[in-house]
């Protein structure tokens, strides 16, 4: 009776099990930064009372001034985007699901970057398409790692910039060896860029490629990342390339978008003020995540045996560990017995044991009681780790 597209099994894993029977008092999984003590202006939402936005204005791309608000925040980013080549949608996964459908005949592929966020391969999955992997490189600071021509059938391909959760951003080599393999493919390039205004390693976000005339792209953004508000459900593509292609695209794409009209009239009206008033919303959350980065990072120092690979950017964190023990019971003994939540590194496809990953969002409080008692949990499992003795992996006084 049902679509092989929903999956057929859809109880929760045994982790989820677990927290959904009792809530861990120490998540570090939480990416909802409206529900982490992250200061708002109290007047943030007010552009949403305006008047204007009684009378229903359906436009298939998005009202125009909302579109020019749009490109004037890519200025910013040192990027001059036409505001005629950008759509807007409900949310990123609907953008995805435009894309899917605009490029994709049911039983074609899109490449998928691994590690990365699991959520593509349903999102594909609901459109029909296949989510066919291709490897960023944990030796090689998780640059992609594409082995010869892309496999049949691939009408596109995905980055994530800076990707999540491994939070490497995509370096110049590693976007033109995608650009090269969509040329010889003749796929388009589809790169995430929501993220793309939270660097950790350096002062300013790295270039976006919102503007490349190569290769037909389309770059994502929204207000969840962008201003911290999920709840306002509006993001937006940008399309560039050669001229003629990203004009019957976005034709194509004007069809897609008047068939659901999904964006809500209040909030385009707001965003121009929402993307002004965001700087100051961007500035706490980055600054949360890197005084968390920072508490991890020691936390993790104190034992010789792990380590937490610096992220480029993004709200995301690594810890990895020596496969003494399977990431799942090391996730299931943190919350049963710590009371601390983190994601096992096989929820993203990591190509081995040994990985978890922890949100930098969380309060500074919550946040350090919940790294000392992972730190301290994992050095537990590495004292009865057999050769080398308990003593050489203890934590280390301060």
């Amino acid at each position: 009776m049902f679509s092989r597209r929903v999956p057929s099994d859809l109880r929760p894993n045994a982790l989820a099990e677990r927290r959904r029977r009792a809530p861990a008092p120490f998540d570090l999984t939480v990416s909802n930064p409206t529900a982490c003590g992250i200061p708002y202006p109290e007047d943030l939402l007010a552009p949403l009372s305006r008047p204007s936005g009684l009378l229903y204005r359906p436009d298939p791309s998005g009202i125009e001034a909302a579109r020019g608000a749009v490109a004037a925040d890519y200025r910013r980013r040192a990027a001059e985007v036409d505001p005629r080549r950008i759509v807007l949608t409900a949310s990123s996964s609907e953008a995805y699901s435009f894309l899917f459908k605009l490029l994709c005949d049911p039983g074609d592929a899109v490449l998928v970057p691994v590690p990365s966020y699991p959520l593509f391969e349903h999102l594909a999955a609901l459109d029909g398409v296949r989510a066919v992997p291709y490897l960023l490189d944990p030796a090689d600071g998780f640059r992609p790692a594409l082995d010869g021509p892309l496999p049949g059938r691939v009408r596109a391909v995905i980055a994530v910039h800076p990707n999540n959760p491994t939070g490497s951003f995509l370096d110049a080599r590693g976007a033109e060896d995608l650009r090269e393999a969509c040329r010889g493919a003749g796929a388009a390039l589809i790169v995430d860029e929501v993220f793309l205004d939270y660097p950790l390693s350096r002062p300013d976000p790295p270039p976006t490629l919102a503007a490349e005339t190569d290769v037909l792209t389309f770059a994502l953004g929204g207000l969840s990342k962008s201003v911290g508000l999920p709840q306002l459900k509006l993001s937006w593509i940008v399309a560039s390339g050669p001229a003629p292609v990203v004009e019957e695209a976005l034709s194509r794409l004007e069809f897609l978008a008047d068939n659901y009209l999904s964006v809500a009239t209040p909030v385009q009206l707001a965003l121009p003020l929402l993307l002004s008033a965001g700087a100051a919303v961007r500035r706490a959350i980055r600054e949360r995540c890197l005084a968390n980065l920072g508490v991890l990072s020691r936390a993790v120092s104190a034992v010789p045996a792990l380590a937490a690979p610096p992220p480029e950017g993004g709200w995301s964190a690594l810890v990895r560990f020596p496969a003494v023990v399977a990431e799942e019971r090391l996730a299931l003994d943190l919350l049963e017995r710590d009371g601390v939540a983190v994601h096992p590194g096989y929820f993203f496809d990591f190509p081995s044991e040994g990985w978890l990953v922890v949100s930098l969002l969380p309060d500074p409080e919550t946040f350090a009681a919940g790294a000392s008692r992972l730190v301290a949990r994992i050095a537990s499992h590495l004292d009865g780790a057999g050769p080398g003795g308990p003593r050489s992996v203890r934590p280390r006084g301060d």
